[in-house]
C-alpha cells in the first residue's frame, strides 16, 4: 500500500464541509461521527457493509455498537493522523447509512 500523509488544514477544512456530522476528535487527529438505525439488524447490517469494504481498501474503521446505536472513529494509524483514505471511507459510510435508514 502506498503511503499516505496527513491533510493540510486546508484541505481538511475543504474535505469535511462535504461530510455533514462529521467532526473532529478533540486531542486526537481524527474524526468522528454517531448513526442511529431501527434496530439492531440495521446497525449491524451497517457494519457489515462497511467491513467488507475496509478489507476490501485496507483501512479499518475504530467503532462502538449498542443496538441500534454505531459510532464511528477514522483516522490513518500508519500516517498518524486524517488522510484521504479516511475521506474516502466517511463517503462510503454515509452512502451506505443513507441506504439502511441511518441518520
Amino acid at each position: 500500500m502506498t503511503p499516505v500523509a496527513p491533510l493540510s488544514q486546508e484541505a481538511r477544512a475543504s474535505l469535511l464541509a462535504a461530510l455533514p456530522g462529521w467532526s473532529a476528535v478533540p486531542d486526537r487527529d481524527a474524526i468522528h461521527k454517531g448513526f442511529r438505525f431501527a434496530d439492531f439488524n440495521a446497525a449491524f447490517a451497517f457494519m457489515t457493509r462497511i467491513a467488507l469494504r475496509a478489507e476490501q481498501v485496507n483501512h479499518h474503521p475504530e467503532w462502538f455498537n449498542v443496538y441500534n446505536r454505531v459510532d464511528i472513529t477514522l483516522s490513518t494509524h500508519d500516517a498518524n493522523g486524517l488522510t484521504q483514505r479516511d475521506i474516502d471511507l466517511a463517503h462510503f459510510i454515509e452512502e451506505v447509512a443513507g441506504a439502511l435508514g441511518g441518520r
